[in-house]
């Protein structure tokens, strides 16, 4: 039996999507979610797919208390993928302070917690938006690239995070890490039995694009036509959340036994390559046969023009590549709004 793992925010997107291609490559996980943004009944979404039900807490990780409960209820933990943290830019921008209590709180407290149990190495759930808008010669980005100034609050907190982590370890903490910094996940699970499922109105574009074209939201509003790229549109790296998922397996099995892994790794996780908003829209109508409505909206504070991302680090290193195509991807997203129109959640 490997190792046993604990995956904050395992109920949502990305962490739910992790635990299933945990659980396939035979690790033990416990999910704790405070379920501010997921719903527990993804646990049984978990236990049909893998056929095994994994532990899970209710628990916020800014919990103190609550949380060191976990590690003492669970003994063997030896790893941590961290996804639990609040994710959507607009939002940040209105509510900075939340972001900061909610995301800096959360990382402190698991990396006090881990040498007191013995927690080997934590994965740490990063983002692309730590590059700022790249300059033109530094695109597709490298984790070389300059660190630029946040555009967002929630970019500020990734950034702050993973200058936690390096000065945690540089103080001489007795743990690994590898921070992960990834591009636009989308899609959904081939089995259409998990998916994203954004509570209230979504603010990421593929539940936008699945609601409008399912009816549920009027119109899907294309935020800025005015951009310097070839559609004047935004451009960002769109990436299959089940072969991100499969890069957090790659990396939690490097932290934890491949001797090599140094103290601190980072790692950008993309396809290598950008597209647009309106390829993205467009491409969705091309892959299912379904018009949606859109129209064009000024621009949104907060976002990025373009970023896409060198993935070679992570191809080589990890072992670990982007391999599906986009229309099945997109093909996912719609299989999955349906299955939630026929349980009737919408």
């Amino acid at each position: 039996m490997k190792q046993t793992i604990l995956v904050t925010g395992g109920t949502g997107f990305i962490g739910s999507h992790t635990t299933v291609e945990l659980q396939e490559a035979g690790y033990e996980v416990v999910i704790i979610d405070n379920l501010s943004n997921s719903n527990a009944n993804v646990v049984d979404g978990i236990e049909k797919i893998t056929g095994i039900r994994p532990a899970f807490e209710k628990v916020d990780c800014c919990d103190m208390e609550a949380l060191e409960g976990v590690f003492k209820k669970y003994p063997k933990i030896e790893g941590i993928i961290h996804f639990a943290a609040s994710k959507a830019v607009g939002e940040s921008v209105e509510k900075p302070l939340m972001y900061y209590r909610n995301n800096l709180t959360s990382l402190i407290n698991l990396l006090e917690l881990m040498p007191k149990y013995d927690v080997k190495g934590i994965i740490f759930s990063s983002s692309c938006t730590v590059y700022g808008q790249p300059s033109p010669e530094n695109l597709p980005v490298t984790e070389n690239a300059p660190i630029q100034k946040a555009m967002s609050p929630y970019g500020n907190t990734k950034q702050v995070n993973e200058e936690i982590i390096q000065d945690y370890i540089h103080s001489g903490a007795p743990i690994k890490s590898i921070i992960l910094r990834y591009f636009n996940p989308i899609g959904a699970h081939p089995s259409a039995l998990i998916g994203e499922l954004p509570n209230g109105v979504p603010m990421n574009l593929i539940p936008f694009v699945t609601q409008t074209a399912m009816g549920i939201r009027e119109q899907l509003k294309i935020f800025g036509n005015d951009y310097n790229t070839p559609d004047k549109t935004c451009i960002r790296d769109y990436i299959y959340v089940v072969d991100l998922a499969k890069a957090h397996v790659k990396a939690m099995e490097r932290v934890l036994d491949k001797p090599e892994c140094e103290a601190v790794e980072v790692f950008n996780i993309g396809t290598g390559k950008g597209l647009s908003t309106l390829e993205v829209v467009e491409g969705f109508e091309k892959a299912t046969g379904v018009k949606v409505n859109w129209t064009y909206a000024p621009r949104r504070e907060g976002d990025i023009e373009q970023v896409w991302g060198n993935v070679d680090k992570a191809n080589k290193v990890l072992g670990w590549k982007a391999e599906t195509p986009t229309e099945e991807i997109l093909r996912t997203a719609w299989r999955w709004q349906q299955q939630l129109r026929e349980r009737g959640i919408q």
